[in-house]
């Protein structure tokens, strides 16, 4: 596998870690693969590992070739930079998408809580937009800026026809990051006549990542969000299937 990391501003920390895996000739419909970019959470203050490397690592094993980026934080965190972290980063990954053998039109975000956020925010309001967004528990109302280093705009107020698809997640007992952000987020799509797909699971809390043994390591926690664990390979699968 190729991993190498790539400083996009050194001022900011704001990085993009690559995995590629390698090309084999024993699997030829794998040699150009689709991509996904993800923006792990942490309200802008911080990038959670448990949302970085392990979901690259999940996506790979599923056919795709991944990307993390650690975007603008805190006191960089003020809108747009950080959405203009995450444009770069997908211009750059469409024009290296020869040398990472990647499908430069199929390229997705997914982000977690604050990084569902900026990924909806690239859906929405970036210039090229990308084929599809993944949005895990994701901050979508400019009334989750409490908990935010910085303020966010709405983002629901900018959903379009131009939108790309969406692929929603979250839990019904999520404290931190109320459903009725993924609920409104649906609610514009579906007044936009944009295709999507949720999964509002009845248990999971906020912040489940994979819902795993390897991201959720509390055994209470584990058990309480394990039906979760299925949004990996149905959101990958869902990927797939776009028209």
């Amino acid at each position: 596998m190729l991993s190498e990391k790539i400083v996009l501003n050194e001022e900011r920390g704001v990085s993009l870690t690559v995995y590629v895996p390698d090309i084999s000739d024993e699997m030829s419909n794998m040699k150009v693969k689709p991509g996904i970019l993800i923006f792990p959470g942490g309200a802008y203050k911080f990038c959670s590992d448990r949302e970085a490397e392990p979901v690259a690592l999940r996506y790979a094993a599923l056919g795709f070739n991944a990307f993390v980026l650690r975007y603008s934080l805190n006191e960089y965190a003020e809108f747009p930079t950080p959405l203009n972290d995450a444009q770069e980063a997908y211009d750059l990954i469409v024009s290296k998408s020869d040398e990472w053998h990647t499908d430069a039109k199929r390229i997705a975000v997914c982000g977690f809580s604050a990084g569902g956020h900026l990924a909806a925010a690239l859906g929405t309001m970036g210039n090229p937009k990308p084929y599809a967004c993944v949005l895990g528990y994701p901050c979508i109302l400019d009334s989750t800026s409490d908990i935010l280093a910085k303020p966010v705009p709405s983002l629901e107020k900018y959903v379009s026809e131009q939108t790309p698809p969406c692929f929603i997640f979250a839990a019904s007992d999520d404290e931190t990051v109320p459903i009725e952000n993924s609920l409104k987020f649906s609610l514009s799509l579906t007044e936009n006549d944009v295709p999507f797909e949720m999964h509002i699971f009845n248990r999971g809390g906020h912040g489940f990542s994979c819902a795993d043994d390897v991201t959720v390591s509390n055994e209470e926690s584990r058990a309480k969000c394990k039906d979760a664990e299925y949004w990996v390979n149905r959101s990958a699968k869902w990927l797939k299937e776009l028209a």
